[in-house]
């Protein structure tokens, strides 16, 4: 089965490939990845927030009526849009009066690849790949530092791990170009009063390393999802809370260490 957009995440798919979306999952608790990303046994609520950016992602993949189709809960009863996706149209309009903003998201969009690393199959599907750079779009929140446990507070790419994702869509492209291409993020934001917008370039000392880090951990993941390795539970996720069965009361000590 040829990947497209319209497979690309089924479950045959999901199971067959790892992706940086599903690799990420399994980073955060085995056990929701596998329900959720790869087996689909389990769908997550959606949230407002996220359909807002995949409503600008859609708008530049030339996807958007199909993903109005697939998304009624964006118009009012009116028909009209709602307020959170009329300020996604002025995201969008606001991109697309930047020349640079648009000449790095001209590329040839959503191309999927697929490839190998470490024995394990990988797909990627790159939002703008030009001759001599990768793309990707990113709608955010705003700019500002996030704080993550146990890392403190880091800028948005570090964060989301968006240069773990550069350095595997950077693989792959070579693999099937043979070309070593830079990897940029194409940003925008949600916030309410302005937007803003930016053009990153991701070092490739840090691509590097999260290829790396990708590496290490990818053969694990793929143990999991073939059932040779029980996956563990966080205990903290919303899947881990919907699927929890109590066995035994804890100790003021154990709620504490929590």
């Amino acid at each position: 089965m040829s990947l497209t957009n319209e497979n690309y995440f089924s479950p045959e798919n999901q199971m067959k490939y790892m992706g940086v979306s599903q690799f990420k999952a399994f980073e955060k608790c085995p056990a929701s990845a596998l329900a959720v990303e790869v087996k689909g046994e389990y769908v997550l609520p959606k949230k407002t927030a996220l359909l807002v950016g995949s409503y600008v992602d859609s708008h530049f993949e030339g996807t958007l009526d199909i993903f109005k189709a697939q998304h009624p809960e964006l118009l009012k009863r009116d028909g009209n849009l709602k307020a959170e996706y009329v300020h996604a149209e002025q995201i969008i309009n606001y991109l697309e009066n930047d020349d640079l903003f648009m000449e790095y998201m001209s590329g040839e969009k959503q191309v999927i690849m697929t490839g190998e690393i470490e024995g394990v199959a990988v797909k990627i599907k790159v939002d703008s790949l030009l001759p001599d750079k990768i793309v990707d779009l990113k709608i955010i929140k705003d700019f500002e530092p996030i704080y993550v446990p146990e890392k403190g507070r880091l800028n948005f790419i570090e964060a989301w791990e968006y240069d773990l994702q550069g350095a595997v869509y950077q693989e792959i492209v070579r693999q099937n170009t043979g070309k070593t291409l830079p990897f940029f993020i194409a940003a925008g934001t949600k916030e309410a009063d302005y937007p803003d917008k930016k053009i990153i370039e991701i070092p490739q000392s840090y691509l590097d390393v999260e290829l790396e880090h990708f590496k290490k951990q990818v053969p694990y993941f793929d143990a999991i999802k073939k059932g040779l390795i029980k996956p563990e539970r966080c205990e903290h996720c919303t899947f881990c809370k919907a699927t929890k069965v109590l066995t035994e009361p804890i100790s003021l000590e154990a709620l504490e260490y929590e």
